[in-house]
């Protein structure tokens, strides 16, 4: 049985920047704090960047662009989103997204269910210790991550 989740409110003072695929992120509500019910992240993006396509089993993934301009591939279909802009990728869907401005760029980004935090704790702690792509493939595996192709960068060339 688990506790139950009282409403609460996270304050805008400096959460710790983690070392992220493609940037940097940092946790807004963790899925403990929700009660797994979802999990929010900012997201900070160098330009050009953006991680690689996959996909989720578990979670259906929001992207708010707080600052810049990013493009969002949804299964077939690019998107495009500049500060205040929305995308929404669904689970099973194969997606990414990509900083095409020329500045860094910074999403807040919600996953519900929650559940997806454990991959980004474990890169953060290990980046530096092992190579990328065994790191990736065990993380994503954990989680019911997919990678399906390279970042959007490599893919979709402008």
């Amino acid at each position: 049985m688990t506790d139950p989740v009282h409403g609460f409110a996270v304050g805008s003072g400096e959460r710790p920047r983690l070392a992220a695929p493609a940037g940097e992120i940092s946790v807004v509500i963790g899925t403990a704090d929700s009660g797994g019910s979802m999990n929010v992240f900012e997201f900070w993006c160098p330009p050009g960047k953006g991680p690689r396509v996959h996909t989720h089993s578990r979670e259906d993934e929001i992207w708010w662009v707080l600052e810049g301009s990013f493009r969002f591939l949804a299964g077939d279909e690019m998107l495009h989103a500049e500060t205040g802009g929305v995308a929404f990728g669904p689970r099973g869907l194969p997606h990414a997204f990509q900083n095409v401005g020329s500045a860094a760029g910074r999403l807040l980004i919600v996953t519900a269910p929650g559940g997806i935090q454990p991959f980004f704790d474990g890169y953060a702690e290990r980046w530096q210790d092992e190579s990328a792509e065994a790191l990736l493939a065990d993380l994503a595996s954990e989680v019911g991550l997919r990678f399906v192709g390279p970042p959007l960068s490599e893919s979709h060339p402008d």
